[in-house]
């Protein structure tokens, strides 16, 4: 209990999302210096706040992964998680939300962010995550606010509940009147706001605001929509457990707003935490989580420090943990617990035991992965929930700039990954390559720059290749034949093969009509041998599919045709035969949907046309008012830097999937492009 009477809360953890450049971290950075857990407020502009101190995140100039920092308010404890507000560094958001007792949301005044938060409130509410809107930069508003949220409201399902309204003087907002409370409040720079009188030219709008957030609350509560219709007033207490309650369950979206960077709204947005947001209580019957057990965590995030120290970013849900327990992973692995953290931006301080309720950093948990759930003592525990990374949209091909450091790429490589599972790496022995594929240039790019930094690799990074192919478009034959002799056995081989062909996907075929023993049947394998290997390689430069090869005719040897031999004049027959049987290019298409904004469709259908695409239909996106989807066929190699134009033209939104769907035929200038470039790579 509290001074008050009160169950404690116990520790809370309130992640804080929202699109990119809206204010996330000055406002954590707002809430830590009204906790006094940070001697002053730092400023983003000046690149020292107690978020974003990583080297990639400062040379960046934004959040590129969480950012954890607890205070306490009130006598309570809160964990914020200070999450990237960018598409590309989204899968960090989604790792971390499970486990929040509820979510910040942080956004400005400006429809063209609109389709940005509606992403991010997609994601909450896919998460279940209860939630608070944050408008932020009301010093720079410069319309009314219930006309915001008309705006605003798109972005959710979910209803927002206005639950301040501004004090305007000459156009700008120097306060706001709580509407629970029925108080007025100043802001004052860089501290709490101050109480004065409400202003008797605010009171009508007071309270015609003030009915309409318990109209909304009285959708959930009968009692209270009795009240208001016999018009008593409902008692404050009554109000705030409404709040309360449909916070908890998801039925409103509160709206506070303030400005972050000056410190405005921040203490009512605290306290509002304080008296609404979920307890960790809630939080394990919405995680489906039984209060009796082991202790329990959830891991949120995975960190590599590139001197060989793992950390595991996880909040106890239940119990509490030790440095030198032994804990066991939802996927079975077993790990002891060599250290315990707590992280505030870059900085760390070692402790014994997190409490329950608590987030924390363990140390060394090998066998913990990212969404992994992991439990003190031998009992393996059920997974909490799956959060599955999602497709790469833009890849990289690496080369390593040092020989000898291919095994530490390697290595290193794999903590990347592990540590962001949104990134993938991909072998591509057919082209020889390696790949990293992940969100955007930027992801990439902030990868190359941990790789370096963390790690001491250096890459050189280029266009992937593309697995073009090469086919035929007539029949033909032709005889090879292998002899050599040197001194005691010789070498002999004699073939003729024809070859036809094939439908799109049949790949080779090979067959023979041998007959009286002219190629004896031991050897016949090794013909084919032979014509796969010539295929791996067609006239073009590529290799070549769907055609069938068949062995017609030959002539051995009793004693000087052999295996090897046969495979020589395979690969001879091949060599003649293929350029007469009108080869021709081939390339992957790939079959791609694209979501964006329904106003950006005209500028999607152009990049598809622009691409050598083919529209195939349009539809609307489901659940997503305002939003379509566009199908088409586009070549993967005009697939490179798609994900960037597409951003570029729907403010950062837009999104595509694609799979690989047949080869089609590329002839002209473009087929001579290809294979003169492919020339070229060869003999160079």
């Amino acid at each position: 209990m509290d001074a008050n009477g009160r169950e404690r809360a116990g520790p809370r953890c309130i992640a804080i999302v929202g699109p990119y450049q809206s204010g996330k971290t000055s406002l954590m950075e707002a809430c830590l210096a009204r906790m006094g857990a940070i001697d002053r407020q730092g400023k983003v502009a000046d690149r020292n706040t107690t978020g974003d101190a990583s080297p990639e995140a400062r040379a960046q100039g934004m959040s590129i992964e969480p950012n954890v920092a607890s205070g306490d308010f009130l006598g309570e404890r809160f964990t914020f998680v200070d999450c990237p507000g960018s598409v590309e560094f989204l899968h960090d958001m989604r790792t971390v939300l499970p486990a929040c007792d509820a979510a910040v949301v942080v956004c400005e005044a400006d429809d063209r962010k609109v389709p940005a938060l509606e992403l991010v409130m997609r994601e909450l509410e896919e998460a279940d995550v209860p939630r608070f809107l944050f408008l932020n930069k009301i010093d720079a508003a410069s319309r009314r606010v219930r006309e915001t949220l008309a705006s605003l409201q798109r972005a959710s399902r979910t209803p927002l509940l206005l639950r301040q309204i501004p004090i305007w003087k000459d156009g700008i907002a120097i306060g706001f009147i709580d509407l629970a409370l029925e108080r007025a409040f100043v802001y004052r720079e860089y501290a709490a706001s101050e109480v004065i009188d409400l202003p008797v030219t605010e009171v009508g709008r007071e309270k015609e605001a003030r009915f309409s957030m318990l109209e909304r609350l009285a959708d959930y509560d009968d009692e209270l929509m009795e009240d208001l219709v016999e018009e008593i007033e409902p008692p404050r207490d009554r109000v705030f457990d409404d709040l309360s309650r449909e916070v908890r369950d998801m039925h409103v979206v509160p709206v506070l707003f303030g400005s972050a960077e000056r410190g405005n709204g921040v203490t009512r947005l605290l306290k509002a935490l304080r008296h609404e947001a979920p307890r960790l209580a809630q939080t394990r019957v919405r995680l489906g989580v039984p209060e009796e057990g082991p202790p329990l965590a959830f891991a949120m995030k995975t960190i590599h420090n590139g001197q060989g120290g793992k950390l595991t970013l996880a909040r106890v849900l239940r119990g509490a943990i030790s440095e030198g327990d032994t804990v066991v992973s939802s996927r079975g692995g077993e790990a002891r617990v060599a250290g315990i953290v707590d992280l505030k931006g870059q900085g760390q301080s070692r402790r014994a035991t997190a409490e329950e309720g608590e987030t924390a950093a363990f140390a060394r948990l090998d066998n913990v992965a990212t969404s992994d759930a992991f439990a003190a003592g031998k009992e393996r525990p059920t997974a909490i929930v799956s959060v599955a990374p999602p497709d790469p949209v833009f890849s990289l091909a690496l080369v390593v700039r040092d020989r000898k450091d291919d095994v530490r790429l390697t290595t290193a490589l794999a903590k990347i990954v592990e540590e962001d599972p949104s990134l993938v790496l991909e072998q591509r022995p057919d082209l020889g390559e390696m790949r990293l594929c992940g969100q955007g240039e930027m992801h990439l790019r902030v990868a190359m720059a941990r790789l370096a930094s963390r790690f001491g690799v250096t890459v050189d990074v280029r266009k992937p290749q593309i697995a073009y192919r090469e086919t035929i478009r007539h029949a033909a034959h032709a005889r090879g034949r292998h002899k050599k002799q040197s001194g005691g056995h010789g070498q002999f081989g004699d073939v003729v093969l024809h070859v036809e062909p094939l439908p799109r996907g049949e790949g080779i075929v090979f067959t023979d009509t041998i007959a009286g023993g002219v190629v004896p049947k031991q050897y016949i394998p090794s013909v084919e041998i032979g014509v796969r290997e010539a295929a791996e390689r067609g006239p073009l430069g590529f290799p070549v599919v769907d055609m069938k090869v068949t062995l017609t005719d030959g002539s051995y040897h009793t004693v000087d045709s052999s295996d090897m031999a046969f495979r020589a004049a395979a690969r001879l027959a091949m060599a003649e035969m293929l350029p007469n049987a009108k080869p021709v290019l081939l390339e992957p298409m790939l079959a791609v949907e694209i979501a964006v904004p329904t106003e950006a469709m005209s500028k999607a259908t152009a990049i598809i046309s622009a691409r050598r695409g083919q529209i195939l239909g349009y539809d609307g996106r489901p659940g997503w008012l305002g939003w379509d989807l566009v199908s088409a066929m586009i070549p993967e190699a005009e697939m490179d830097d798609l994900i960037v134009e597409l951003r570029s033209a729907t403010a950062g939104v837009g999104s595509f999937s694609a799979r690989f769907d047949h080869l089609a035929e590329l002839s002209g200038k473009s087929a001579d492009q290809v294979v003169t470039a492919r020339a070229t790579a060869v003999s160079g």
